[in-house]
């Protein structure tokens, strides 16, 4: 029997993980930035602008609001990890 012919079962499988733990703290100012600038993209109509503004503010405000949110979950993490270092540092040793 060929090695081709054999089934491999101990094959990894990627599993998609999601974009936005990834993205860190500078991403999610730079997603903030960007659905600024598509926002005021859409309040000029420059060209590309969807033909119902409400659409492109829709989608603006999302891409805005995502960052918002792992910007704040990114600066969260820092301090409760700050907070346990300090607490691990101060507490008094056992004798």
């Amino acid at each position: 029997m060929a090695d081709k012919d054999v089934e491999r079962t101990n094959e990894r499988r990627h599993v998609p993980e999601p974009w936005g733990p990834g993205l860190g703290t500078w991403g999610a100012i730079a997603l903030i930035a960007f659905g600024g600038v598509a926002a005021a993209w859409v309040s000029f109509r420059l060209p590309g602008t969807p033909e119902e503004p409400a659409s492109g503010y829709y989608q603006a405000a999302r891409v805005i609001a995502i960052g918002l949110v792992t910007v704040g979950c990114a600066l969260l993490g820092r301090r409760r990890a700050r907070a346990a270092a300090v607490e691990e540092t101060s507490e008094p040793e056992h004798v």
